[in-house]
């Protein structure tokens, strides 16, 4: 694992350098001297991002580069429905919002900070078919609890509430989408810090059977579940599922599933 880590950082550095017009301040952002936050970064296609530490930075070279949920699942399609849940700054759906402007994207996300975030983002890109959420996503609709223990914006997770924790408005994955009127999830991308289980593992079948395609990445040692419970829990539903390692860390990595039937 050491060797796949670092192997995996020093073939990052081209794409970082060779993908971000702005090198003077991804240099300084890496080196620990970053600019006032936000700072703005450019992509070679012209997507623009407002960022605040080298953390975003990477996000942005995962899911916007490297395109990692689009690489391990599918390439999304114009015209499709697609659901971002825990949208963070707005990487994933910002980037999709932009290339495919005959896609409905619904990001959702309930840190104000990150929110904040993602709201610059989507006006500096131009995209109206972005519609932003203001809310966490998890077992039931109802307020929840957003731990901020990790001190890092895109970690905070309601898997594992705290003493202090942020009260933020919340949602079912069923809920959600009566708020938003989704009859169909082409793809659903999930980000959430250990939320994915329960976001999923009681979300009704009825729910589960609108959505296509899942890409999400699953954190274990989380909750007392991990990703091998739910592949076999999304293989129950309906659904082709497999898992990608990731060559950086043990407990994180990909959770791919695809509807055996799409549409049905």
């Amino acid at each position: 694992m050491i060797l796949s880590r670092w192997w995996y950082y020093l073939r990052s550095i081209p794409t970082l350098l060779g993908s971000i017009r702005e090198r003077g301040r991804l240099l300084r952002a890496f080196a620990g001297w970053p600019p006032p936050a936000p700072f703005e970064i450019t992509l070679h296609d012209g997507t623009r991002f407002a960022v605040r530490n080298r953390m975003d930075i990477w996000i942005i070279k995962e899911t916007c580069l490297d395109r990692d949920y689009e690489r391990h699942s599918v390439p999304v399609q114009d015209g499709w429905t697609v659901v971002d849940i825990g949208a963070a700054l707005g990487d994933f759906a910002v980037s999709v919002a932009r290339r495919l402007p005959g896609a409905r994207v619904i990001a959702v996300e309930p840190f104000p900070e990150s929110l904040a975030l993602l709201q610059s983002n989507a006006q500096l890109n131009n995209v109206h078919n972005l519609e932003v959420i203001a809310a966490a996503v998890g077992a039931v609709p109802g307020e929840q609890r957003l731990a901020l223990g990790s001190g890092v914006a895109v970690r905070h997770s309601t898997a594992q509430p705290e003493a202090g924790a942020l009260r933020v408005p919340g949602h079912s994955l069923e809920s959600l989408f009566e708020a938003a009127q989704v009859a169909r999830c082409q793809f659903l991308k999930i980000d959430t810090e250990g939320a994915e289980y329960e976001i999923l593992m009681q979300a009704s079948p009825a729910t589960l059977a609108k959505i296509d395609h899942i890409c999400l990445e699953y954190h274990n040692g989380v909750t007392p579940y991990n990703h091998l419970d739910l592949v076999a829990f999304l293989e129950q539903q309906g659904f082709a599922a497999r898992s990608v390692r990731n060559p950086a860390h043990d407990a994180i990595g990909f959770l791919v599933a695809r509807r055996r039937v799409p549409g049905a």
